[in-house]
């Protein structure tokens, strides 16, 4: 039996019976041990422990946790769907391991987010999706910034039963939200990118599995985000991430670096750490990292419980030393100076249709609006993928999809039918990398309609002017910026615009600019605080105007453009147009 035990737990009992034998056969009230900590959630239970002993207080989640494991709790959540009942806060936090969001005040329902490694699924899942969101939600569905699905408007008392029609597919959303790794994601063209380094489905369907199959992967000090980059033509924002894997070419062989600490939200990128792995090690240095991650991380204050946070006290020497200890070895250091250039990104390569590495076929980039799809298009893009592709649909960061394996002799077809239903394979620059959360609509922290607004900003922009380059413009709701608005070139958050004395608000956004990613990543810069959401269009037209009026030559992008010009320049100079009447 002593071999079931850890060394702590080894030293706990031993001075417990050392306490016990010192008092020999005295008559006092034998003082009852506390447990010991252990299965699966052990690790967590200690870390909770440890912060108790040296004083701290636990948030209520940590407590929620510790009161009653979410994965322990199914039934009560049978229960409630029974009598049709909304759960509490501390159960709309455990429901989230499975999946479900109660997103009150903002729709009175659940939305329910799903698992899809790398971000494919085939095209009878994706029909059977559409069933799912027509019989149990609203009829819709969301892609999401992770390549992921969510449904939304799922009453309670299909909420289990919309997580086992998930599984009935061969899908899941078990542990898609609260504070648990999050859906995976990969290069979109993995396996069918003429300039990809390395097909990542692989790496993202172990790493899926993995965390699937391990319980005390479960509840984190907060949530984690993974990502593994290819090397193809289309960005992954693996710098995003807690953990990125980037693909690369050291001496004629394949390897990944490991970029860790991303958290956009919070102005912070993953930074490169000098270690590299082979594709077979990536697995066992995630899983590490998280453990490390579980033992350290902050259980007192939800603001600064994420992996950044760690690595800001303790370093990234000290972290990964502690990774070192998890996997009993050292990690691989090869020098920068080694690496071969990463093959360039094609800023539209997810919108129109692209030769694959297979003779022959093609995939098509289609444009949502902003995400959604109603169940009747989901079913028409099912059809299409099953008819004119391979089968698969690739739901992609942008976004949108891309149906993949498409003949040369079938595109025409194939672009015909996606028309057909309403959507399109084309986009202006500007609606290419329009990027919006839920907002107000669906989420009870949004301080604006994130979605409606974009629309109506590329509606705006297209109708007044043409851009010739990408320009992407992300819009996201509040500070946990789930639309990454750090890293567009015009990024929206929203806020609360004070509108008199009597202190009237109305929806607006403060605006930054200069954000990138890959080799161009850079968090932007605040140009307006607290704009009226009404007038965004105009100031978005406006610094695309200027862009296109004063760009050194048609080379230079608009984060160049904006990064050589300080905020205040820029401002006054959009504003002077406006005063003018331009």
């Amino acid at each position: 039996m002593g071999g079931d035990f850890t060394s702590d737990q080894k030293r706990y009992l031993e001075g417990f019976v050392s306490g016990m034998q010192a008092v020999g056969g005295a008559k006092a009230a034998p003082v009852a041990a506390a447990p010991v900590p252990m299965g699966p959630d052990a690790t967590h239970l200690q870390a909770q422990d440890a912060v108790t002993a040296g004083g701290g207080k636990l948030v209520d989640q940590e407590k929620w946790k510790r009161a009653e494991h979410p994965f322990d709790a199914y039934p009560r959540l049978k229960a409630q769907a029974r009598d049709g009942a909304f759960p509490k806060p501390e159960d709309n936090f455990r429901w989230r391991y499975f999946g479900l969001f109660y997103v009150a005040p903002a729709q009175s329902s659940y939305m329910v987010r799903l698992r899809i490694p790398n971000g494919i699924l085939n095209h009878w899942q994706f029909a059977g999706m559409a069933d799912v969101a027509e019989q149990m939600g609203g009829g819709y569905a969301h892609v999401t910034t992770r390549a992921n699905l969510q449904i939304r408007e799922v009453m309670p008392d299909n909420a289990p039963r919309v997580v086992e029609a998930i599984q009935d597919l061969g899908l899941c959303s078990r542990g898609s939200g609260a504070d648990n790794i999050r859906n995976v994601t990969g290069s979109a063209t993995a396996g069918i990118d003429p300039q990809e380094l390395a097909d990542t489905r692989p790496l993202a369907r172990e790493w899926h599995y993995h965390i699937l199959n391990d319980r005390s992967l479960y509840g984190l000090p907060r949530k984690f985000n993974v990502a593994f980059d290819g090397g193809g033509r289309i960005a992954t924002l693996e710098e995003t991430n807690d953990i990125g894997f980037q693909a690369v070419r050291i001496g004629g062989e394949i390897w990944f670096r490991l970029v860790i600490g991303g958290i956009t939200g919070h102005r912070d990128l993953a930074r490169p750490t000098g270690v590299f792995c082979k594709a077979e090690e990536c697995c066992a240095i995630a899983d590490a990292i998280v453990r490390v991650f579980i033992d350290k991380g902050d259980r007192t204050n939800r603001t600064k419980a994420r992996m950044k946070y760690v690595l800001d006290a303790i370093g990234f020497p000290a972290y990964l030393e502690a990774v070192e200890a998890k996997l009993g070895r050292k990690l691989t250091r090869l020098p920068e100076d080694g690496v071969d250039p990463r093959p360039a990104f094609d800023r539209l390569a997810h919108i129109g249709v692209h030769p694959q590495s297979q003779p022959g076929l093609n995939w098509i980039g289609v444009t949502l609006g902003v995400g959604r799809m109603d169940a009747g298009q989901m079913r028409g893009l099912a059809a299409i993928a099953r008819d004119f592709g391979d089968g698969d649909i690739r739901l992609t960061v942008w976004q949108n999809l891309l149906i993949s394996g498409v003949a040369d002799a079938k595109v025409e077809d194939a672009k015909a039918a996606i028309e057909a239903l309403g959507l399109d394979w084309k986009a202006t620059s500007l609606r290419a990398g329009l990027v919006a959360c839920t907002g107000a609509t669906g989420c009870k922290f949004a301080a604006a309609h994130t979605k409606e607004h974009a629309l109506e900003i590329a509606d705006h922009v297209d109708a007044r002017l043409a851009l010739d380059v990408p320009v992407n413009v992300h819009l996201t709701g509040c500070h946990h910026s789930c639309a990454q608005h750090y890293i567009g070139d015009i990024g929206l958050i929203g806020a609360k615009v004070t509108l008199n004395e009597e202190g009237d608000q109305a929806e607006g956004y403060s605006i930054v600019v200069g954000g990138g990613y890959g080799d161009q990543a850079r968090i932007g810069r605040e140009l307006w605080k607290e704009i009226r959401a009404e007038d965004c269009p105009g100031k978005v037209e406006g610094l695309l105007r200027l862009y296109l009026e004063r760009r050194q030559d048609s080379t230079e992008s608009f984060q160049a453009f904006t990064t050589r010009h300080e905020p205040e320049t820029l401002r006054g100079l959009v504003d002077d147009r406006e005063l003018a009447g331009a």
